[in-house]
């Protein structure tokens, strides 16, 4: 639950009091260079966060991913962003752990250039309409233009399939399994946003041939589960497990199955992942076949899927889990688990009892290197311990040590746990064992607590009348649905407000958002109020019966 507003201004007033003091002493070793502006101030001028995320949203959370040092505008180009070393971090340890699960399916790693034909595009004319208006083309090399232009791309069927049609030659080579981790290109018109929009991303796309529909079908769902555990086994965010509406699936696509998240400061849900079976409808395209085993002379079109996850991901993280203070990172994809903070050392401290300090500090985190633990210490000059406290708060390190002459007197170290401010002691001859199972709590915690949100959020209305205001509680909702594309769209039409919101305060706006299809939910509602075949669709201008429970939402 987020915190209401009074209680978020008066944390936040308190925050930049305690930072007044230390901004003072670091203004002089400011940078000077131009940078990028944050509410009208120059970044390295502010300490903390300025925005808060209950009552400016979008402004909380691109300050924090500039701040926290995630991204950095790319000020070349538009839409464009630098990923830093904490997000390429996260990426790489979702990377590593995706990675050693497929390889354990059979699947290999391939790379394939990133342009790709007109020629191969026009083959999947019905895919590509899709993407059309966000195809970047190549017109020129040096100062002569090319007698015919090349797209980057925005997903690589185009590019691979041509070579599974070669490579597929008998039912012996299926299954072919293939997955490269690259960066794709849509040029995006709507305003772009860190990890959410961008022009350019980085993503995993796996590409798979079988030769039956129920092979492909099985694979489907184990890299869905994949897709899930990325959310909440590293992430510690939950999703909703599901198969798209026929209007919201993979154009061109048999299913899709999709795992859906929920961002709880605007009621928004977001898609986290997709895992499609594409049928034989791409192999039909590039005529990519085999001899039937079970009917010698005649071929078959082989069954395929694709799947895919993006750096979307790490934005979902924030949305989640960051607060009024930064962010708050899940210990297992935080690149510094824990920082220790030396305090109680002063100019009246002399060298010898210094050194002996950051010795004891030293051996620590060794020993908690040893343990598995990544930790860093903060020796910064000219910085207070309480500046340097707002700092690593703001960059969601899950636990802070604190060490000074009293804690070496008896033998402990202070903590604080980012996400929920609890502090503690613990004895230094214990914290090989007791770190470790402090950040594993965390990571369970932030999960819970995340789970519980979504949980809470996620209504079941069986009255039309209900929709808008439990969309407007910042919910999604679970509805009989008849399935039926064209009422799918009058539902968007009928939830969409006019938008007359343009000079109200961020945090008064009535949200004009039509409401979508999510998923059709793997986990159906329990009890009687659908029958299908019998219950009436929720839209009051459908005659239809409806079929299952569907979740819909205001969404990204």
């Amino acid at each position: 639950m987020e915190p209401p507003a009074e209680q978020s201004k008066s944390a936040l007033k308190k925050a930049e009091k305690q930072a007044k003091v230390a901004a003072e002493k670091a203004a002089k070793a400011a940078k000077k260079a131009s940078l990028p502006v944050v509410g009208g101030k120059k970044t390295d001028d502010i300490i903390g966060i300025t925005n808060s995320k209950a009552e400016n949203f979008s402004a909380w959370y691109q300050e924090v991913v500039l701040k926290a040092e995630m991204v950095e505008y790319y000020q070349e180009i538009s839409g464009f962003f630098v990923l830093r070393p904490l997000s390429m971090h996260i990426w790489s340890t979702i990377r590593k752990w995706f990675s050693g699960h497929i390889e354990e399916l059979g699947v290999e790693e391939a790379s394939f250039p990133l342009f790709l034909s007109k020629t191969s595009l026009d083959k999947e004319k019905d895919h590509v309409d899709g993407f059309a208006p966000e195809l970047a083309w190549v017109e020129r090399a040096g100062d002569k233009k090319l007698d015919v232009p090349v797209a980057i791309r925005p997903t690589s069927e185009a590019v691979m399939y041509p070579y599974y049609a070669k490579w597929i030659r008998s039912h012996r080579d299926l299954p072919l399994r293939l997955n490269q981790w690259n960066s794709v290109v849509r040029w995006e018109a709507k305003q772009t946003t860190p990890f959410l929009r961008t022009r350019e991303f980085l993503w995993q796309e796996g590409h798979t041939a079988h030769l039956t529909e129920e092979l492909a079908g099985e694979e489907v769902l184990e890299i869905l589960e994949l897709y899930a555990g990325v959310y909440e086994k590293l992430l510690a965010v939950p999703v909703v497990r599901g198969k798209k509406t026929e209007n919201e699936k993979f154009a061109g696509g048999y299913y899709t199955t999709t795992v859906e998240g929920y961002i709880p400061s605007n009621g928004r849900g977001i898609q986290g992942a997709t895992s499609h079976c594409l049928g034989q409808n791409f192999s039909k395209m590039f005529q990519i076949t085999v001899e039937d085993p079970q009917n010698k002379g005649q071929h078959v079109h082989v069954w395929q899927n694709s799947w895919g996850l993006s750096t979307r991901v790490i934005g979902v993280m924030v949305m989640v889990h960051g607060d009024d203070k930064g962010l708050v990172l899940p210990p297992r994809v935080a690149q510094t688990q824990v920082i220790f903070i030396p305090v109680g050392i002063n100019k009246n401290t002399t060298p010898e009892d210094r050194q002996k300090h950051e010795d004891q500090i030293e051996d620590m985190r060794a020993t908690l290197k040893k343990a598995g633990v990544r930790t860093q210490s903060d020796w910064r000059e000219g910085y207070t311990p309480a500046w340097k406290f707002n700092d690593w708060e703001m960059k969601g390190v899950p636990v802070r040590l604190e060490f000074g002459p009293k804690d070496a007197a008896k033998e402990v170290v202070s903590f604080a746990r980012r996400d929920t401010g609890e502090k503690g002691t613990i004895p230094i001859a214990d914290i090989a064992t007791k770190i470790p199972e402090l950040l594993e709590t965390i990571q369970a915690d932030m999960y819970k607590k995340a789970e519980a949100s979504f949980a809470e959020h996620r209504k079941k209305i069986t009255k039309w009348e209900d929709v808008l205001p439990a969309l407007d509680e910042k919910n999604v909702v679970l509805i009989p649905f008849c399935l039926d594309g064209k009422c799918e769209d009058r539902i968007k039409e009928l939830t969409t407000r006019a938008d007359d919101n343009r000079d109200v305060p961020e945090n008064q706006k009535v949200p004009s958002m039509g409401m979508k299809s999510l998923c059709i939910p793997f986990e159906q509602p329990q009890g009687t109020e659908l029958v299908p075949g019998e219950t009436a669709c929720l839209n009051p201008e459908c005659s239809g019966k409806a079929q299952q429970w569907v979740m819909f939402g205001r969404s990204y």
